[in-house]
């Protein structure tokens, strides 16, 4: 069964209210190019009155066509011609051709420069998509609600600049409008509540189903997300194997049919109510215009008119009707492309909580005492489960700390309050004794080398995979290689056909993919092309054996000698190398110490250990 159709839910007054993007929209436009955005007024402007010249013109040649057509013409063309009674004629004609190509001229030269400033446009706002995206709070993107505003930003991006050429349009024909309407009010001023007749009904009805349309598409955001991660998993490399081993195919495409079924059918059923009140309401326009035309027909019997005059009076009528038409149409449009824009525009209204504060302090080089997390809790939005709760320890300058604990025990969120991703909800941490919030938020990332168990993979080059870790230093190929030494990662890039220029991942063609494990190391790499002072490995080395994760930690330890450095993996045999051991459950720290200390506990930490070696005798 088809779903029913989203209610009506915004009022004339909000439709007329997400007007008020427009303004913000069109100086974007100005912003993006001045010298285009005044060639298309320019050229717009003079276009907008052809029409009523054109037809204009044609008026004068069909009185002129009749008052030839009562004399004596010679009825060679040739003795026509040099007898001069054509001579006004040929003038006329030479005028309508030279107004027909000028239309023809700056209608292309209309849609040349709509189309240059139109990928501008789309660039710019792609770009600012991005740099605003950047900014925003990493709870931010892990809020669905967000994620939706987000999707439906991204296709305004690319999809509202259409408007503009309505905008532009929507001028270009209140300019002809009035032209036209001049002529017809000296001639018959009552015509024009004819056309008001025709046209309101119309314009009430276009506006109706465009707000039904925003609706249904605000409704469905999910649904279409979902839609594209159905294709996606279903047609990716990273997603083939699975796919293929546990026979996925039929269940996702049942799945994508079943739901783009739902909305074709919500859609389908609003067209089809669009197109029957559609053809109604446009009937009532015919009605009017059909009197206008028996009206202005029964003059020209009479003799109030000239057949010219009833060709330019039934064409300015009927242009006119079309044009208040696309105009009141029009205007229903923009009301609702201003609806959309609102996605864009109220993303980009939205600001993030975690900022620098004024005069926001360096972070100290060194750093002398260290981290101090004081009565920290913290819970995700939504949940009601805290993640960490009375959290305290100190975490030293230039000791390796080791971070273990059961799956949700709350490490990688003690990280990601390290590095400011997140804010304590209670509690504070300390940076040698000064709350991590009046520290400048870039200066503090900058001093954090970060490599998670979920790292990106970037379908870049080996050498750029690397670099991006410092990306001011993206075309340092002497520190990019020297990073790869620190993170073993050497020998995975030299056996690639064309080393670190080699594009690795299956994204594009020449790309070469890699194992598990040598995008770890890749990643681990990464890590190491950051001069930061603090190191924080979060289980980075999942896909690597016990003995080579064993050789990174040892690594990483000889070369971040004197760095403060947090690791974290389930292996306990890789850990024991730390300088101490925190405990973690329920989010707060159980035990702390070296490995020997906690083995002598005899508490969580022994038990977890015992029962790992225990699948290794």
């Amino acid at each position: 069964m088809a779903p029913p159709l989203p209610p009506v839910d915004l009022s004339l007054r909000e439709r007329f209210k997400a007007l008020r993007n427009l303004p913000p929209f069109l100086r974007d436009i100005w912003a993006t190019s001045r010298p285009l955005t005044l060639a298309n007024i320019v050229l717009r402007l003079i276009r907008a009155v052809l029409p009523v010249a054109l037809l204009y013109v044609g008026k004068l040649i069909i009185d002129e066509a009749v008052h030839l057509s009562r004399l004596q013409v010679p009825h060679w063309l040739v003795d026509a011609w040099h007898s001069g009674l054509l001579d006004h004629f040929a003038l006329l004609l030479a005028l309508e051709l030279a107004i027909a190509v000028l239309s023809d001229l700056l209608g292309r030269l209309v849609g040349y420069v709509d189309g240059l400033l139109s990928d501008l446009f789309t660039n710019r706002i792609g770009a600012r998509l991005m740099e605003h995206a950047a900014t925003l709070d990493l709870e931010d993107f892990e809020d669905p609600d967000l994620q939706d505003r987000l999707q439906r930003a991204r296709i305004q991006t690319m999809g509202r600049m259409n408007l503009m050429g309505q905008l532009f349009g929507q001028a270009q024909d209140a300019i002809t409008v009035l032209t036209f309407a001049a002529g017809l009010v000296a001639y018959a001023p009552w015509l024009m509540a004819l056309l008001a007749l025709a046209l309101v009904p119309a314009f009430i009805g276009e506006s109706h189903f465009n707000t039904l349309g925003y609706t249904l598409n605000t409704m469905w955001t999910t649904e279409r997300r979902e839609l594209e991660y159905l294709k996606q998993l279903g047609s990716s490399v990273e997603s083939a194997k699975e796919v293929k081993i546990f026979d996925l195919n039929r269940f996702l495409i049942e799945r994508f049919r079943t739901l783009s079924d739902k909305f074709y059918l919500a859609n389908k059923r609003l067209a089809a109510r669009r197109a029957f009140w559609g053809t109604i309401l446009t009937a009532l326009g015919s009605i009017a215009y059909y009197s206008a035309y028996g009206y202005i027909a029964w003059r020209t019997v009479r003799g109030d008119f000239t057949i010219g005059d009833l060709t330019f009076l039934s064409g300015s009528f009927l242009r006119l009707r079309s044009l208040l038409e696309s105009l009141l149409s029009g205007f229903a449009q923009v009301a609702n492309q201003s609806l959309y824009l609102d996605d864009l525009y109220s993303f980009f209204r939205i600001q993030p909580e975690i900022t620098s504060k004024p005069g926001a302090l360096p972070v100290p080089h060194p750093i002398r005492d260290g981290f101090v997390f004081e009565n920290v809790g913290f819970r995700y939005d939504g949940s009601e489960r805290w993640a960490l709760r009375g959290l305290s320890f100190q975490l030293h300058a230039g000791e390796v700390l080791a971070l273990v604990g059961e799956n949700g025990a709350g490490k990688t969120t003690l990280v990601k309050l390290l590095a400011r991703l997140y804010d304590p909800d209670e509690g504070r941490i300390l940076l040698d004794g000064i709350d991590l919030k009046d520290y400048d938020l870039d200066d503090l990332r900058a001093n954090i080398g970060v490599i998670f168990q979920d790292f990106v993979r970037y379908h870049l080059s080996a050498g750029e995979n690397i670099g991006v870790g410092q990306i001011d230093a993206l075309r340092d190929r002497a520190r990019i290689v020297e990073a790869a030494r620190r993170g073993m990662a050497t020998e995975v890039i030299e056996a690639l056909p064309n080393g670190y220029d080699q594009l690795v991942g299956r994204r594009w063609k020449t790309g070469v993919d890699l194992s598990g494990g040598q995008w770890q190391k890749i990643a681990i790499a990464r890590a190491y092309m950051r001069d930061a002072q603090v190191i924080i490995l979060d289980e980075p080395t999942a896909a690597l054996d016990a003995r080579a994760e064993f050789e990174v930690f040892e690594r990483f330890k000889e070369l971040g000698a004197g760095r403060t450095a947090v690791l974290i993996s389930h292996r306990f045999s890789s850990v024991r190398m730390a300088d101490r051991i925190l405990v973690l459950a329920d989010g707060k720290v159980e035990a702390q110490g070296s490995h020997a200390e906690l083995m002598a506990q005899g508490g969580r930490y022994a038990e977890l250990f015992e029962l790992q070696a225990a699948g290794y005798r």
